[in-house]
Order: structure tokens, then C-alpha cells, then sequence
């Protein structure tokens, strides 16, 4: 027993150490960076020719977070974190990004590490309104279901209709609809305040705060992919 409880022990703290070297610090990545790698990742995956979102549900979506680079790392133990930007759907176009985290535990063989890009669609005002608290919680105060894929893809289906939250993936070249559960996602207050100072949340996705330079590819992208 003793060494069964060693062995967890050792491997939980080797999965801790994973998360540690996977994760940088807030300082490591600047936001205009995480701005610049949330353009490029969009754009390759709509760009991917009959593999990418949904025009049509784009058209439809309310607010698109982008998360390059999730880190996923296990050895018994799993854990996820990455850092990304949202931004909604205003009378005037796409609002000023908002910085994000997300990052949520699993149990389970994960043996190794992975990371992914992640793109959700909200699609609705009323999940719209969860991005303007502090955190929410995925499969707790929102649904993420498994978006489809491809132009051909049939976005009107009874339970696309009503989705809050379409989710989606890319690691290793492969991009697919995926369900997540379990993981939580924050405001970046340390990189909103290097970007928008005292302004809220609400302010920044509402459009009464003007747009940094550095977010010109990205709201290019999402005018431009959205367009039906």
C-alpha cells in the first residue's frame, strides 16, 4: 500500500511539473503576441479548404473566442491551460478582444503531453452575458457542445439551433468539433489593463472601446469569414 500510495504520489507531482514547464508565465507571452497567434490560427483553420467552421454559423455567432496553443499534459493526472481573446458582435462590427484564460483539470491513462488550438462560437445573448462576469465554468453554467465542420456541414440542425456554445480543435492537423466539460474560463485582468486600463469587460465587448492596432488581423478575419 505504501508504495501504491508512492507511486501516485510520483506521479501526480511529475504531472504538476509538466503543467509548470508547459504553461509559461504571465510575463513570457505579451499580449499583442497571443493577438497576433489568434489571427493566424483562425485564419488557418478556416482557410482549410472544406475543413473549416461553418460560414453560416459564424454569420450566426454572437461572440468567437480563440485559444492558440492549449496546453494539455498528463501521467495519470491531466491538466489544460492556455490564454486567449474573444470578441462580439456590436452594432458597429467586431468589438475590441477581450483577454482570456481557460484552464480545467481531467482524470484519467493521459499519458504525455498535447496542444491544441481551440475555437468556440457563442451563439446566443444570453451566453454572451457569462464572458462579462469574472469566470464561468464549461458543462457547469455553459454547455460547450461539439461544433460541425466543413462548408457542407449542416448548421441547422434542433441541437445546433439551440446551442449556447459550438466547440472546436486542432492538434497535430487534425480540427474537429469536440465537447468540453469541466474547464473554467477567466478574464486576463494583468493583459486587459495593459490594453484597455480601468475599462470593464463590459465596455470592451459592448464596442465603446476602440480596437488596439494590434488586433487588426484578427477582426479582419472575423469580418471577412463571417460574411455569409
Amino acid at each position: 500500500m505504501a508504495r501504491f500510495a508512492r507511486g501516485t504520489t510520483l506521479a501526480v507531482l511529475c504531472a504538476a511539473v509538466m503543467m509548470l514547464t508547459l504553461v509559461p508565465p504571465a510575463q513570457a507571452e505579451k499580449p499583442a503576441a497571443r493577438l497576433q497567434r489568434a489571427a493566424v490560427v483562425f485564419h488557418e483553420i478556416m482557410s482549410a479548404p472544406d475543413g473549416g467552421i461553418p460560414r453560416g454559423l459564424l454569420h450566426r455567432a454572437q461572440c468567437v473566442i480563440v485559444i492558440p496553443g492549449m496546453k494539455r499534459a498528463g501521467l495519470g493526472l491531466g491538466g489544460n491551460f492556455g490564454r486567449g481573446v474573444v470578441s462580439c458582435r456590436t452594432g458597429r462590427g467586431w468589438s475590441a478582444p477581450l483577454f482570456l484564460t481557460v484552464g480545467g483539470g481531467s482524470f484519467g491513462l493521459q499519458i504525455g503531453a498535447q496542444e491544441s488550438d481551440l475555437v468556440m462560437l457563442i451563439m446566443n445573448q444570453e451566453g454572451a452575458h457569462y464572458l462579462l462576469k469574472d469566470k464561468f465554468a464549461l458543462g457547469g453554467d455553459m454547455e460547450a457542445t461539439a461544433g460541425p465542420v466543413g462548408r457542407s456541414a449542416d448548421a441547422q440542425t434542433d441541437a445546433l439551433m439551440h446551442a449556447e456554445m459550438l466547440a472546436y480543435s486542432r492538434s497535430r492537423g487534425l480540427f474537429g468539433g469536440i465537447t468540453l466539460k469541466g474547464g473554467v474560463i477567466k478574464q486576463d485582468h494583468s493583459a486587459n489593463k495593459t490594453f484597455y486600463g480601468s475599462e470593464t469587460a463590459q465596455q470592451i465587448l459592448s464596442g465603446r472601446v476602440g480596437a488596439p492596432p494590434e488586433a487588426g488581423d484578427l477582426l479582419a478575419a472575423l469580418r471577412d469569414y463571417s460574411r455569409e
